[in-house]
């Protein structure tokens, strides 16, 4: 099942998205491949902790986040990649390494690639390992408003 929180906040805003349910998966390329989405619309949440605050950096499950981009994007020198104990429990009704790229909800800042903009739509992790959510970008970043800069290849 979705991330209660997730769930509870796209309905609220009358949000139109698809829920797909796809056999485990735990890498974003894998996600993709289970669900039959293309690497490039699969959004991959990574966490990151600038300047010692907890953020999701999201890129296409394709590319791989560069800190010194990021740096850049955040208007920081203090950017590094988080590690698990440092943020399993800002998600309590998520399975670890499933979040939903929806930082506002988890009160943390979300940077977005602009590939990611580019596309209509977009999925991500449900707050599962089997399920993603499918939804317009243009909801996403009406929601979330992220910051949208370069820091992927």
């Amino acid at each position: 099942m979705i991330a209660t929180t997730l769930k509870h906040f796209l309905d609220e805003k009358h949000v139109r998205y698809e829920t797909i349910t796809h056999p485990p998966a735990f890498t974003a390329q894998e996600v993709a491949e289970s669900a039959h989405i293309t690497g490039k619309a699969m959004a991959k949440t990574v966490m990151v902790v600038i300047d010692g605050a907890p953020a999701m950096a999201v890129v296409p499950a394709n590319q791989k986040v560069e800190l010194d981009d990021l740096c850049e994007c955040a208007e920081t020198d203090d950017v590094r990649l988080a590690r698990e104990d440092e943020f399993k429990t800002c998600f309590p009704d998520c399975e670890p390494g499933a979040m939903p790229p929806f930082g506002n909800l988890y009160d943390m800042p979300v940077y977005v690639s602009p590939d990611l903009a580019d596309e209509a739509e977009i999925a991500f992790n449900a707050g599962t390992h089997g399920e993603v959510i499918r939804m317009g970008f243009h909801d996403f970043d009406r929601l979330v408003s992220p910051h949208v800069g370069r820091f992927s290849h």
